[in-house]
């Protein structure tokens, strides 16, 4: 059975997940355009951190950070690697894009690479309804990073 729910990401069972998405983020990306925040850091009121489970088990994870009254920022999307290809990307991506229209938010951005890694989040992302936007809320021009957006 398929569940996300709204968790704390300081969860004792979810270092899998953070380990992953940390190697994933590091795998092939400068460390000057790593953008992703740990644990700790998304432990904050201003994002909401889900988890998506099978089973109990944690196998996918997604948050957003408010910018402002309208806007959110898409953080920490990723599902690990064995259960890719059931559509638990595109079941959080909508989650997600579902919890901020609830909160009133009107515009969903993210920063992603452009890595060969990133080709299947960009696609989803595109899929979605996402496109490309300059870069937000304390970001910059980088070589690295592909900047999208999508209003709510």
């Amino acid at each position: 059975m398929l569940t996300i729910t709204q968790e704390s990401p300081l969860g004792a069972d979810l270092g899998l997940l953070f380990r992953r998405h940390t190697a994933d983020m590091h795998a092939d990306t400068p460390p000057e355009s790593i953008h992703m925040m740990d644990a700790g850091q998304l432990q904050s009121p201003l994002i909401r951190f889900f988890v998506l489970r099978d089973g109990g088990v944690p196998v996918g994870m997604g948050a957003f950070k408010r910018i402002d009254a309208g806007h959110a920022e898409i953080k920490s999307m990723h599902v690990l690697a064995e259960n890719r290809g059931r559509g638990l990307s595109k079941m959080m991506l909508d989650h997600l894009v579902a919890e901020a229209r609830a909160e009133g938010l009107r515009r969903l951005s993210l920063e992603t690479g452009v890595q060969p890694t990133f080709v299947a989040a960009r696609a989803l992302y595109t899929r979605a309804g996402f496109v490309d936007c300059e870069p937000f809320e304390g970001y910059w021009a980088d070589p690295n990073s592909v900047f999208m957006t999508l209003h709510l």
